[in-house]
């Protein structure tokens, strides 16, 4: 059965292993990421192609690691007409929540007499998505990155996600690209790909930006390249609270517990309650539940639960809260008597799911919120991606004269006081040149 640990009892050690999850355990993966990321700096597509035949294709060469219009017309063929409708309407969902996101433009106001100031939103030139493949296929991760680009108005758009051994792209994540606009599709994975897109090589482009979820080796590989490029939000394995009191079904509680854990050894599903009875029937029916997994799957959650998850037991509603705010989950479902009446005090979370009609799937693919979203503990100071991550802001300032009469001797005053000279005299003596 699902191991239920009391909050109180836990020691420091069992605490800070729950709240370190496997995010941040990738000091052995720095060492192999730099290896691969030295020689693709000094190699460019030699390294590159090397690690590509090492870890996702032997047949990988430079002709080929880019997907084809032929590629994308058979993956047209080959996926059933029931995923494709499941696609189409989970893209236009994501698409419409985006599009919403959109600032205007140019936004300038009169702040003061003759003072305007304000800002222009601009799209970055290019961006590069990573879309994982690894124990599944993930065209839903294809549409979460690039249709907040497309909207965005991202002019060049790079995706790289691994091929199976033969060098075939999963069909159904390029039907999405293709649906959300996307076409510089590449075949390569984790390491290499993160280094390929912040390099750049003379096959692989470099972009200004890398986001998209990876694993520990792709985690490992954008913090060694940040500040060669924008390596977006930490968003590492998954991570998930089922938050739940008295009143929540048991059944639905377990359920829910396994969605995350069933992605990886390395996931984290915890349920926190301050329910006993609640915490015991949730274990006995998620162990009863785990059975009907296929093996594979069954022996990710049983690792991950026994590992980085589990239940955990609190003394009352306020400590659960607390605690997953100290947490600060990557997906948090609350399946409280009243959901909205703890909404306000939830600080911490990627996202947050409200009550049993909403569980984690629903938002990973069709609700239309983002579903790429900080792991790690990182939502205490990450969003998920939006629209935001492919925008930047430039502010704008513009004085008529009234304006500059007004501002000027506080500008002069301010530049005397810091020492700058040469800024209280463009100040002072545009004075005298300007009517």
């Amino acid at each position: 059965m699902v191991r239920i640990l009391r909050l109180s009892e836990m020691t420091s050690e069992e605490l800070a292993s729950i709240k370190r999850r496997a995010e941040l355990d990738i000091e052995q993966a720095l060492a192999v990421a730099k290896e691969v990321i030295d020689e693709i700096r000094a190699d460019g597509d030699q390294g590159v192609i090397k690690y590509v035949r090492k870890f996702d294709f032997p047949g990988a060469t430079t002709e080929n690691l880019k997907v084809t219009e032929a590629e994308f017309a058979v993956a047209r063929e080959q996926v059933e007409p029931e995923i494709k409708a499941a696609i189409e309407q989970a893209y236009r969902n994501i698409k419409e929540v985006h599009e919403r996101q959109m600032p205007e433009e140019v936004q300038l106001a009169e702040i003061d007499g003759g003072v305007f100031a304000g800002e222009k939103v601009t799209p970055i030139a290019s961006a590069g998505l990573y879309v994982p493949r690894g124990k599944g296929s993930f065209p839903s991760v294809m549409l979460m990155l690039s249709v907040p680009a497309v909207v965005a108005g991202v002019e060049r758009i790079v995706v790289c996600t691994p091929p199976d051994k033969n060098g075939t792209v999963e069909p159904a994540s390029l039907v999405a690209a293709e649906l959300a606009g996307v076409k510089d599709v590449y075949k390569l994975g984790g390491i290499q790909a993160i280094a390929g897109m912040a390099i750049g090589t003379d096959t692989v482009p470099k972009v200004d930006k890398i986001t998209g979820p990876c694993n520990v080796y792709g985690s490992a590989a954008k913090r060694l390249l940040y500040g060669t490029v924008d390596v977006g939000l930490p968003a590492g394995p998954s991570e998930s609270i089922i938050l739940t009191d008295e009143t929540t079904d048991p059944r639905i509680a377990a359920l829910d517990l396994l969605v995350e854990a069933e992605h990886g050894p390395d996931s984290a599903g915890l349920l926190v309650t301050h329910s006993e009875d609640l915490a015991k029937a949730a274990s006995k029916h998620a162990d009863d539940y785990m059975q009907q997994l296929p093996e594979w799957r069954k022996n990710f959650c049983q690792k991950g639960l026994s590992s980085y998850g589990g239940i955990i037991l609190t003394s009352s509603l306020e400590e659960s809260i607390d605690f997953l705010n100290d947490y600060a989950p990557e997906h948090l479902e609350v399946l409280v008597q009243d959901p909205l009446s703890v909404l306000g005090k939830i600080k911490n979370a990627g996202e947050i799911l409200l009550g049993p009609y909403t569980p984690i799937p629903t938002a990973n693919y069709c609700i239309g919120v983002n579903a790429i979203l900080p792991t790690g503990g990182f939502a205490r100071s990450y969003s998920a991606v939006s629209v935001y991550d492919f925008l930047k802001r430039t502010g704008i300032g513009y004085l008529t004269k009234e304006g500059f009469d007004r501002l000027g001797h506080t500008a002069q005053t301010l530049a005397e006081h810091e020492d700058f000279p040469a800024h209280a005299m463009a100040i002072r003596e545009r004075k005298n040149l300007l009517p």
